[in-house]
């Protein structure tokens, strides 16, 4: 659902950069596509980081088409991008969960901060305040 598919944008310059059609924001870059893929990650979580001070519903995935390298999100920003837009369609703000939660504004702001590392349970106890329930499964690589 969140799996992006990347475009790979080369020319006569050494190196090459990636953009997602469906997060605009995000851009990264490398000598070859490992490096900007490795870049993708920190690239894909900061852009990510704009819908939220936007106030925007990130939005899912499209498929890939054939040949289109795929961006893997972390599991944690998974949940992240969950908790985040399920306070989008309940129209709510950081502040909102905050008091839903019983937590403080900086623990509140921590759980949508693309670029910090929460606790899973602390995000599952959100979600789960929300009316959703975080399912985890493994699949073939």
């Amino acid at each position: 659902m969140y799996d992006y598919p990347l475009t790979v944008h080369t020319d006569e310059n050494p190196g090459l950069a990636l953009t997602c059609d469906a997060i605009p924001e995000f851009n990264a870059a490398g000598d070859d596509l490992a490096e900007a893929m490795a870049e993708a990650i920190d690239a894909m979580e900061a852009a990510l980081s704009i819908y939220v001070d936007q106030r925007r519903t990130i939005p899912p995935a499209p498929e890939p088409l054939d040949g289109q390298p795929v961006l893997l999100l972390p599991s944690l920003t998974v949940v992240k991008i969950e908790l985040w837009n399920a306070m989008m369609e309940r129209g709510m703000r950081k502040a909102d969960l905050c008091r839903l939660l019983g937590i403080s504004q900086s623990q509140g702001d921590r759980l949508v901060d693309f670029l910090h590392g929460s606790k899973l349970e602390a995000l599952e106890q959100a979600l789960n305040a929300l009316g959703k329930r975080l399912v985890i499964h493994a699949e073939a690589a």
